[in-house]
């Protein structure tokens, strides 16, 4: 078995491990889950130090083949953007474990959901082949309804109908898709690779169905207006570790899979490029306004995820280097951020039980620690010089404005604006308000939270200033996925 393969059936093993345990063995069953998620990190570390950033071609590559007749194969793989989501997904998964014991009720079903999202997920950034990618795809999704439909809040079958039908409809435009992209690959291969010269052998308006229907696809997940409706919801109603992963992990699946599908059509992503910039600028604008009028820090924090993940898009919508390059650095950055804030949020409803922001009152006098964090963690959500965000966003604005000029910097400028406005007003009402009565059993955040939550506000810290040990590793793969967009049709 090869690193990869170890990698990624690790903790499906371990999940079918823990269906013999028995349901009251709550101590052994957290172990177990612990000692994988370790295992998890430190081989994701490994293959890190590993790894050849200069080689954009995929490493530590495993084939074995599947079905001849269909072109499907058994495929892994990492290159300078699977590997980074595939360490950040280990990191936020030990993390969400370390708050899964606010999970009190069927501990077994849980550990196994968690484990069985956690193998999809990986197998999603690991997978070089389209039938592998699809499968894991889909019991990502599976796994993650139960979490919802079972350990979410008390809207959470509505949440999780919601979550099924918008992402139903998505699988199902991306299978459409790569059923009709089957025809025209040579030798009928679903290598993602072999998927690279589609556009030789496709009309080009059948390329440009094709990547409608990929877009419908990972737009759902990404999310792209108007196909959001789900996220709110879901973010809402999850229970703190599966929004840890929703937000921070999940997400970027729609991301990846977008900046994977985008060289093998060429021609119809630039014949798509204006509607692709004007759901990024509306999404950036629609999620910020309605994040500024939220009552909820949940809710607040939802609707900006649709404005941070519009960002990814704008940036390989810009179709250059600089842009692409923003596109992934702020898909490390909001898969960091989004976890440390959704950690904060969930640590903030347990110590004080309240829900509406005017209700806090200053929160800074009676929960320091948590102060701290989270006025960091709202700066750097705004781009704050010196944060990850900050780089990001940076380099996806300047290759907007080189794609699209004046126009492009009206709308970025108003999404920054509209982005300080509703962060300094959260800050506002949960720091500086007056007390309430309601405050006397406001407890601050634990050791175990104070220190996840530090340890993730210094990465995005620390990656602010140095962000070129992001895109040290995925410089080149994003080099070869610009060259295949701007070859000649």
């Amino acid at each position: 078995m090869g690193i990869l393969s170890l990698l990624l059936w690790l903790p499906a093993l371990s999940a079918l491990v823990l269906s013999f345990f028995a349901n009251h063995q709550h101590s052994a069953i957290r172990g177990l889950s612990c000692c994988v998620l370790t295992a998890e990190l430190a081989i994701t570390g490994w293959l890190l130090l590993q790894f050849d950033p200069l080689n954009p071609s995929a490493q530590f590559s495993e084939y074995l083949p599947l079905s001849p007749k269909f072109g499907s194969t058994y495929a892994l793989g990492v290159d300078g953007l699977s590997l980074p989501m595939a360490v950040l997904t280990s990191a936020l998964s030990l993390l969400a474990w370390l708050v899964s014991d606010s999970i009190k009720k069927h501990i077994k079903s849980y550990y196994i959901c968690f484990l069985l999202l956690n193998f999809g997920v990986l197998g999603v950034f690991l997978a070089q082949d389209w039938a592998v990618f699809y499968i894991c795809w889909e019991t990502s999704l599976i796994c993650l309804f139960f979490l919802l439909n079972r350990w979410g809040g008390k809207n959470r079958h509505q949440a999780s109908l919601s979550f099924a039908l918008y992402t139903m409809a998505g699988s199902i435009f991306m299978l459409i898709s790569l059923i009709a992209v089957y025809e025209y690959v040579p030798e009928h291969s679903s290598l993602l690779s072999s998927m690279y010269y589609v556009s030789k052998y496709m009309p080009e308006n059948l390329q440009i169905w094709a990547l409608l229907g990929f877009l419908l696809g990972f737009g759902v997940q990404l999310p792209v207006f108007p196909m959001h409706g789900w996220l709110t919801l879901a973010l809402e109603e999850a229970p703190i570790p599966a929004g840890i992963l929703l937000a921070g992990v999940v997400l970027n699946m729609g991301a990846y899979g977008l900046l994977r599908v985008v060289p093998s059509f060429p021609e119809a992503v630039h014949s798509l490029q204006p509607l692709l910039m004007v759901l990024a600028f509306f999404g950036m604008l629609y999620g910020g306004l309605l994040a500024w009028r939220q009552t909820t820090l949940k809710a607040m924090l939802a609707y900006s995820c649709i404005s941070q993940m519009s960002v990814v898009l704008l940036g390989i919508a810009s179709l250059n280097r600089i842009g692409l390059t923003g596109a992934f650095l702020q898909m490390a950055a909001h898969g960091i951020l989004a976890a440390a804030l959704w950690l904060l949020a969930g640590s903030l409803g347990e110590h004080a039980g309240l829900l509406r922001l005017p209700d806090y009152g200053s929160l800074i006098r009676l929960m320091p620690r948590f102060a701290g964090c989270a006025i960091l963690l709202l700066f750097a959500a705004m781009g704050l010089p010196g944060s990850l965000n900050f780089a990001a966003q940076l380099h996806a604005f300047i290759g907007g404005y080189l794609q699209w000029g004046g126009l492009a910097m009206v709308c970025l400028s108003l999404s920054w604006l509209i982005s300080a406005a509703y962060l300094l007003r959260t800050m506002l009402l949960l720091f500086t308000g007056p007390d309430t009565n309601r405050q006397i059993s406001v407890t601050d955040l634990n050791t175990k939270e104070l220190l996840a939550a530090g340890l993730l506000s210094a990465i995005i810290i620390g990656f602010g200033f140095w962000p070129q040990l992001i895109t040290a590793l995925s410089q080149n793969a994003l080099n070869k996925i610009h060259q295949q967009i701007s070859a000649p049709f």
